[in-house]
């Protein structure tokens, strides 16, 4: 117990072990068969289910020189590759794919196979939640995946973005009562309607702000990078609405260069 003048500041702390106590001896975050206890979906979904996952610096930053990646180091990255393995489908900002150069997921022989197994498709798609549309033909996006994205974007942009985007990805209305806005629980109404129940969510701030705001997270997955970044980063959520959602944490891993990998969950 923490001895301090306010006795309703004073709380148990529990030192967190280390990742090696946690995982069997030798194993790493590429090693699926450990992270999967870790990082699984729940089992018979009846619902969309939302995870998020997301990076952040030390001092609250969402990027390192504008970009999420350069705050990543290779245990993230590994962590990044098996979630994904693990969604129905991948969902982003416009403006997180377009800083990004996001690419359409990427799965080895193996992980189709396994995916197959959970009934799966081979390969998750990206859905892009874009209230305009604002989206360069030769992103990596459209040029490098195997699957068509979906870009769920707002009635009034509909006609439009049909018109720039066919035969490279598959447009659909996602409005709700404001024609120029997407609204997110018709979102998630769109890819349960699909069979795309395990959601993951990659940001932007904008997008897990909106999803944040209309209480449609279930779990937040934050890698919490060992570096100091300053000046006018954005956090990783970020937007006028604003939630009190109490989470509880499921783990915190930690690896030799000093990133902590947590996991809240409802």
């Amino acid at each position: 117990m923490i001895h301090v003048s306010d006795p309703d500041a004073a709380t148990q702390l529990t030192e967190l072990s280390a990742v090696g106590a946690a995982f069997p001896a030798g194993a790493e975050t590429g090693d699926d068969t450990v992270l999967t206890p870790f990082y699984s979906y729940p089992a018979e979904l009846d619902r969309p289910w939302v995870r998020a996952n997301m990076i952040s610096s030390l001092d609250g930053g969402a990027t390192d020189d504008g970009r999420a990646g350069g705050l990543a180091g290779p245990g993230d990255r590994a962590l990044f590759g098996f979630m994904r393995q693990q969604a129905d489908v991948i969902l982003v900002g416009a403006a997180t794919v377009r800083i990004e150069n996001y690419s359409g997921a990427q799965m080895s022989a193996a992980q189709r196979q396994a995916r197959q197994l959970r009934g799966q498709a081979e390969v998750p798609p990206i859905a892009v939640i874009t209230h305009s549309a604002d989206i360069p033909h030769d992103a990596k996006f459209f040029t490098r995946t195997e699957v068509p994205p979906l870009i769920l974007t707002s009635r009034d942009s509909i006609d439009d973005t049909c018109r720039r985007f066919t035969g490279l990805a598959e447009v659909i209305d996602a409005s709700g009562t404001a024609p120029d806005r997407v609204d997110a629980h018709v979102v998630l109404r769109i890819l349960g309607e699909r069979g795309l129940r395990r959601v993951l969510t990659e940001g932007g701030p904008s997008v897990l702000n909106m999803l944040i705001e209309e209480d449609l997270i279930d779990e937040m997955c934050v890698t919490i990078a060992p570096i100091l970044v300053g000046g006018f980063a954005r956090r990783i959520a970020s937007g006028p609405g604003e939630a009190h959602t109490r989470l509880r944490r499921s783990h915190v891993l930690t690896d030799t260069a000093g990133y902590l990998y947590t996991r809240y969950v409802r």
